[in-house]
């Protein structure tokens, strides 16, 4: 092989500079048959003579050539060592060029080359794109589509293509959409269909190309094929069961689209997601809850949803995996209990309904992200609702729960949650029962320590928390403040010129009520806060301001 190869790369650079066709031709078949006999040792040889550079002339539309040469560079380029030597020859622009050629060969092999090129090389992959490659590959796959190998290729490109943040502006001005759902409409073949998902669900990140996709009719398509495979005994029913289902609530998480599958809550889209919750399937069950959470972002479609029983499905969901323990599911219903929680008019309707005993039967789990949504159902749940959140402050194993992940460092998001719910608990119960309950709980010194917290919400309800209880029961917790160090912490806060102004009048407030407690009431006489607050009297806020002068008259009065 080296000899005739050798000849066959000396041949082709005269036969370039002398332009005859027939020894290129044989030339290049010379080629081909050495990368199929060792394609290492020959793309190698190749290298070495510097023959890549000669192959842009050899890529124009107009040679008889184009398709050697380009399945040449499809081999070649199946090494790591020769991409860049490809790249640096100046290759991938002919190669862009030769996608609007007619010929079915020369489209194979150039879109083999291109994708054997820029093969997992993001950089690469985004210079195809700055070249224009994506429109034209679309309009190919609408003129070929038809013509399986062209389809395969054009789907293979789009594949890595569609994963880069820099081409979904480029696919949304596209019919991209409406070519890719009239294909998977006509697939059969399990390995087609799953290849065009593949390339679906990348590009349905984009809020664009939802829409698109929506409006195309690809939703239906998919419920088809959840119906043809949701009772599949095959692995590859559900592979298709859950790649269908999945993209279908990946669509919901474009604003538009959600709301245009809702259609006042009349979509037939809605209404198949809402019989998935009761499935055999978990794989649906999964995807029903999630679609759910995904409709209910916004107080509209939540009302509505509330209204249709949407909850007690959810409800039952939940029950029924409470035993066994099937995590997804347990974190996808409690996200959707959480959501169609939040509008005020639904918290009531919803508590009557058992919603927060069924979602306390999950407090065993072990799971943080089942344990964060809990957490945030339950908050959401009380808010404002001054009965349920004396039940629940008063529940010693929930309480006894919220107080261990107060603790749990390892899960920042439970932590949080679990500080905030404490917190929620007193303000929106304000019950001396509650207060009770959580300061011989041992609450106040997370309460505390969420004061310094760096979010401001959850600075201001621990200190709004911290003023009920002292204002029900400072008897009780005085010894709680003190060893927590409360009052040192509100010298900080006050003390800090980048604390949010309702931090600033809550800590004061506060300061105020601890002013009860003799051992209190020293500490404070300890530390310069009159001082503190005579700077804040000037303070642009008026609020504040205001707030400021009682507090030193209240400081100035008790000494």
């Amino acid at each position: 092989m080296g000899d005739s190869l050798c000849e066959a790369l000396a041949t082709l650079q005269l036969a370039l500079s002398d332009s005859t066709a027939d020894s290129i031709e044989a030339c290049l078949d010379c080629l081909l048959k050495a990368l199929l006999l060792n394609n290492a040792e020959a793309s190698g040889k190749m290298a070495e003579a510097q023959v890549l550079s000669q192959f842009p002339a050899l890529l124009d539309p107009q040679t008889s050539c184009s398709s050697k040469a380009a399945k040449i560079i499809a081999e070649v380029s199946k090494n790591d060592f020769m991409r860049s030597s490809c790249v640096d020859a100046g290759l991938i622009p002919p190669l862009v060029r030769l996608l609007h050629c007619e010929d079915q060969e020369v489209l194979l092999q150039t879109g083999r080359a291109l994708g054997n090129i820029c093969y997992e090389s993001q950089s690469l992959q985004a210079q195809l794109v700055s070249l224009g490659v994506i429109p034209t590959l679309v309009k190919l796959l609408s003129v070929q589509s038809h013509n399986a190998a062209v389809t395969e290729m054009c789907l293979v490109a789009f594949t890595s293509l569609a994963e880069l943040e820099s081409s979904k502006e480029q696919f949304a001005s596209t019919d991209i959409a409406g070519e890719l759902v009239k294909l998977l409409q006509r697939q059969v073949e399990h390995e087609k269909k799953e290849m065009i998902l593949e390339v679906l669900a990348p590009l349905a990140e984009n809020d664009r190309i939802k829409l698109q996709l929506v409006e195309a009719g690809l939703v239906e398509c998919l419920l088809e094929l959840v119906e043809q495979t949701v009772d599949g005994e095959l692995e590859e029913d559900a592979v298709e069961l859950k790649t269908a289902s999945d993209l279908i609530v990946q669509l919901l998480l474009g604003d538009e689209s959600m709301q245009k599958l809702f259609e006042g809550g009349a979509g037939c889209v809605f209404q198949k997601v809402l019989s998935w919750v009761p499935s055999h399937s978990h794989q649906l069950q999964l995807a029903g809850a999630l679609a759910i959470a995904n409709f209910s972002r916004n107080d509209a479609n939540c009302i509505l949803m509330v209204e249709t029983g949407i909850v007690q499905k959810l409800l039952a969901s939940l029950e029924r995996h409470v035993v066994d323990g099937n995590v997804t599911v347990q974190h996808a219903a409690l996200s959707a209990v959480r959501n169609l929680a939040i509008p005020v008019v639904n918290k009531s309707k919803m508590l009557s309904m058992g919603t927060a005993d069924v979602v306390l039967k999950l407090l065993p789990s072990e799971m943080p992200v089942v344990q964060f949504k809990l957490l945030g159902a339950l908050r959401m749940l009380i808010d404002t609702q001054a009965q349920a959140a004396e039940q629940l402050g008063t529940n010693p194993v929930l309480v006894q729960r919220l107080l261990e992940w107060c603790d749990a460092k390892d899960h920042a998001g439970v932590m949080g949650e679990s500080n905030r719910l404490l917190s929620a608990l007193i303000r929106h119960s304000k019950s001396k029962d509650v207060v009770r309950t959580i300061v011989q709980g041992g609450g106040v010194k997370h309460l505390v320590a969420m004061s310094t917290n760096e979010h401001v919400i959850m600075q201001n309800e621990s200190l709004v928390a911290l003023g009920v209880i002292a204002a029900l029961d400072l008897d009780v917790a005085e010894g709680d403040f003190e060893r927590s160090g409360l009052v040192q912490v509100l010298h900080r806060l006050l003390s800090d010129e980048h604390s949010a102004p309702e931090i600033q009048y809550n800590s004061m407030i506060l300061v105020c009520s601890i002013m009860g407690s003799e051992p209190l009431h020293r500490a404070v006489r300890n530390l310069p806060f009159l001082d503190l607050v005579a700077k804040l009297r000037a303070h642009e806020n008026q609020t504040v301001a205001r707030q400021a002068s009682l507090t030193e008259q209240r400081l100035t009065v008790q000494g």
